[in-house]
Formats: C-alpha cells, structure tokens, sequence
C-alpha cells in the first residue's frame, strides 16, 4: 500500500518498522512473505529473506526458506541466477526442499533436459520418493505434449507404489484425453473412485468435461459439469469461471447465465476475473449485446480498470469486420477513464490490416510498442508479415521503412529481416485469439497444480 514499493524496497520498510520499537518474529516475516507471494509481489518477498539474511543469526533458516528464495530468485532474475543460487548452497542445504525448487524452476522455464537430468540425481538421493516431483515432471511433459512420458511416469509411481495425489490421478485423467482414448480416461476416474484417499474434485470433472467436448461428446461433458458445480466449496470464485468459459464452449447461453445468476448470488462482489469469463462466454456465443450490458455493470461495479476486460468486445467487432464500432468502442474507454495495453492497439491493428489501410494500421503498431507494460509484447508475425506484403504491394517504401524501424526498436529485426515468423507468415507461438483470450481450457489443469513450493 506505500508508495512505489518496488523503488523503496522491503528491506527499508522493515527496518523502519524495528526503528519504531517493534520486533519482527520469523513466524511474521513468514507470512507477509507468503502473502506476498499469493499476490505475485516476488522482487519484494526475495527483499524479505535479503532482509532476513542481513540479521546474521538472529534468525533460523531452514531448507524450506532457501527453497522459497531459490523459487523467487527464479522469478525475479531467471532461472539460470537460481541455479547458480543453488550450486552455491552447502551440502546440509541440498535437500528435496531446495531440489525440488530447482526442478520446478527448470520447469517453469521449460528447461527439458536439466529437469531430466536433475531429476535422476533426486532419485538417485532418494529425494523422489513422493507425488510431486512426478507431477511437477508430467506437467512439463504436458506442455511439451509428450504424452506417452507422462504415461511412463505414472507406470514408474505405480511400479515404486507412490502414493497419487488428486494432482496426478487429474494429470493421468487429462493425458488419457488428450491422447484421445475416451476408454482409459473413464478407466482413470473410476481408479480415483477407488481409492479411498482421494475425492474427485471439480478439477477432474472440469478437465474430462474439457476433454469430452474435444471429442464431440457433449452430452457426456454436460453431465461432467453438473458435476463440478456438485463441488464447489463455498467460497471457491474459480469453478464459476471454468464453468462460463465451459458452457459458452457448448453454446449453451441459457446455462451461462444461469451460472452468472449464481455466482452473483454466492459472491456480494465480482472480481474482474469473473467478468472477463463472463463477456468472454457472451462474446463466444456472438451474444455482443449481452457483452455489451455485463461490460457496463463490470464499469460500475470495478475497483481496478482491466483492459483485458474491453479487449474481449474490442476482438469481437475487429473479427466481424466491424472496424467503426470497433474505433467507437475505444474512444468510449478513453471517455470513461479506462486503459489500454498493446493488445488493445494490435486488436485494432488486425482491423485496418483488414481494410488494407497501411498507415493506421502502423500508427497502431507504434502505439503497441509504446503503450504501459509493453516490454515484454511482440506483435504477431502474421500480422507484420501481412503488413510487409501490403507495403510491397503498395510500393509505399516509406511506410516498410518505418516498420523496420519499429521492429528493431522492440527487437524483432536481425540482419535486416524480421525475425519471428515462417515462410508463410505463420506464427511460430501459439496464436493469441482476442476473443478467447482468457485461454481458461488449455490452462485449466496446470493452474489446478500447486507450485513445488
């Protein structure tokens, strides 16, 4: 809540707080790190154990810290800085604690082959004894979509007799889905029913529903999602926003708002996240006027302007063409106070990209380059690539020109050609649908799976 936290740093905040006469415990320091995590405020949490350490013996460290700061430094400065952090630990320090930060690290990074070979080494110290370094190493399989690994994996727990938490019976359940075979999916879930230690929760019947649509088979995932909301606790918000994007999949828009009627019901206030899924089910059924109205409640109703949010109707008119309600739509969130980010300028960039209007689709280009939070943003290739082609067609050289110049100015250039792209213009990342932005089915299980730490 102080002003620019980053710039001032933990370790000033803490040390005022002890000029005034009041003694941190480790239990305290523990928890604001913990809080601190919960709200991705990483570079301030690594401040805190920083702070720690500058206390000498004052306080005790255990192998649990070290792991959580070797996780943080991954965050904050890159994974290979946490591996340096860990090569440097004593040996009293390397244990399945910090082991396995370093294996999520690697993970989180999609490092394959360190996280193989660290992995061994667990096993050889006898630090791979438990579900969750198998389900940290299948969910790295899992993105990569080499299924059969993730099977070899569950073959080793079953054959070792480790012990399946519900993180791997849903990992196993969504392999099996993705691997298409309906049979040994279903052969998983009545496992899970066997097993005495396990329930299985809205995640599983959320990832099978996911999966039987996948398959054609809507009735079968319409009887999974009765199923999830059999399972909501009470104050879980997030099985509402599965269950939007889920059945706005099926076009079932008298089940979406049926789900937006209860979860309003359940909850005094909606977080923009639960708005987000909501216009993004409506925008999905082409419902732009039902959008339109949640988008004006999200207006009144909002602590925080979340230009995600406006994106969705924003990607709606761009993809139907409607390029002038698309320019409306924007002025009005000028109007009211609202942000953009560069996806905003990029989604009405497609838009005039559309029309062939080469000017003001570069003009937003340069807007996306410059806009809040736009150091981390690359455009799409297929969109500059398409812009090229026009340029050249038009024989505007004057225009190509300064493409260019935008494009090394947020590195995208090398040797004079723009990097990125295929022969055809084709990204070689996953395209970035702005109307299905919230991507909340293909990011569904590994959002479920807690972090090693």
């Amino acid at each position: 809540m102080m002003e620019n936290p980053s710039v001032i740093g933990a370790s000033t905040v803490l040390n005022r707080w002890e000029e005034e006469g009041k003694k941190l415990t480790k239990w305290e320091l523990s928890r604001v790190i913990k809080e601190l995590r919960k709200y991705r405020r990483f570079s301030l949490a690594l401040g805190v154990y920083e702070w720690i350490h500058e206390q000498g013996d004052r306080f005790r460290v255990s192998t649990s810290d070290t792991a959580i700061q070797l996780d943080l430094i991954s965050k904050v400065h890159g994974v290979l800085s946490a591996e340096e952090y860990f090569l440097k630990l004593p040996d009293t320090a390397k244990d399945n604690h910090t082991y396995g930060a370093l294996l999520n690290a690697y993970v989180q990074a999609k490092m394959k082959e360190k996280a193989e070979s660290l992995i061994v080494d667990m096993r050889d110290k006898g630090y791979a004894m438990h579900s969750l370094p198998f389900n940290v190493m299948m969910t790295l399989y899992m993105k990569l979509k080499e299924y059969e690994k993730v099977i070899e994996m569950i073959t080793e727990m079953l054959e070792k007799n480790i012990k399946m938490d519900i993180y791997s019976y849903n990992i196993w359940v969504t392999t099996c889905g993705s691997m298409g075979s309906v049979e040994k999916m279903e052969e998983v879930l009545q496992r899970m029913k066997l097993d005495s230690s396990i329930y299985p929760n809205w995640t599983t019947y959320s990832t099978m529903a996911t999966m039987y649509m996948n398959m054609g088979l809507t009735e079968k995932a319409r009887d999974c999602l009765k199923k999830v909301e059999s399972r909501i606790t009470a104050r879980d918000r997030i099985p509402y926003h599965y269950l939007l994007s889920l059945y706005g999949s099926l076009g079932s828009k008298e089940e979406v708002y049926r789900i937006w009627k209860a979860y309003k019901s359940n909850f005094p206030s909606i977080w923009n996240l639960g708005y987000h899924a909501m216009i993004a089910s409506l925008v999905r059924l082409d419902d732009i006027e039902g959008a339109q109205r949640i988008f004006d409640e999200w207006l009144s109703a909002r602590s925080t302007y979340d230009p995600r949010v406006s994106n969705l109707i924003m990607g709606w008119y761009v993809k139907n063409g409607l390029l002038d309600e698309a320019e409306a739509f924007l002025e009005n969130v000028f109007e009211v106070g609202g942000k953009v980010n560069s996806n905003t300028w990029e989604i009405l960039a497609e838009g005039y990209i559309a029309k062939q209007q080469i000017s003001e689709a570069l003009t937003c280009v340069k807007e996306a380059v410059s806009a809040e939070g736009a150091v981390h943003w690359k455009p799409k290739p297929a969109n500059i690539s398409t812009l090229l082609a026009l340029c050249d067609e038009e024989s505007d050289l004057e225009n190509k020109e300064v493409l260019f110049e935008v494009m090394k100015q947020i590195g995208c250039l090398d040797n004079g050609k723009i990097t990125g792209e295929t022969e055809s213009g084709s990204s070689l990342s996953s395209d970035r649908s702005y109307v299905d932005d919230d991507d909340t089915e293909s990011n569904l299980l590994l959002s479920q799976i807690p972090e090693t730490l």
